[in-house]
């Protein structure tokens, strides 16, 4: 295997302190209270996903981080402050939260054009509440979107290693 002085992970859920307060909601149990560190020897930064995407994908400003994939990823950072956001599990339509229209679920239950019109609406949503400069959409189902709304950019899944680079080295960071 290759040499490495720490890890950064990108976790499905909310982490608090280096820490999962919950297993994923999509992935098997015995990740609360699972010491990385000890086990890996080496240590280790555990943030949320979408913050290690968001951390990444940063060019300065207000950017808002929306990961389309199995659920969805939030995250938005401002002037170096990253903040994770659990917002997939707000509610949207017919008792239903935005993941359940947008996530993987929703996909394969409305189909592609049902699915990307309630992807449009929510970044709009989003984008009404949460003001951001710019926004980046990226997740294994951005491929599935031909456009994007205007003042949104394609996310690449690589730009989360750039984002687990930065929480090391990056000192003007704040998450």
């Amino acid at each position: 295997g290759l040499p490495y002085d720490v890890v950064s992970m990108g976790y499905p859920g909310p982490v608090h302190h280096n820490r999962p307060l919950t297993d994923p909601a999509n992935l098997g149990k015995g990740w609360v209270g699972f010491d990385f560190a000890a086990q890996l020897g080496k240590p280790v930064k555990i943030v949320n996903y979408a913050l290690m995407e968001v951390v990444g994908s940063y060019e300065g400003g207000r950017m808002l981080f929306l990961g389309l994939g199995t659920g969805l990823g939030a995250a938005m950072i401002v002037d170096n402050v990253a903040q994770p956001m659990e917002l997939a599990h707000l509610p949207y339509k017919k008792g239903r939260s935005f993941e359940d229209y947008v996530g993987e679920r929703g996909l394969e239950k409305r189909g592609r054009k049902k699915w990307r019109k309630h992807v449009f609406d929510v970044i709009e949503r989003l984008r009404a509440a949460m003001q951001p400069d710019y926004m980046v959409i990226g997740g294994g189902n951005v491929d599935e979107l031909d456009e994007l709304p205007a003042g949104c950019r394609r996310g690449d899944n690589t730009r989360a290693f750039e984002g687990g680079f930065r929480l090391w080295r990056d000192k003007s960071l704040i998450i």
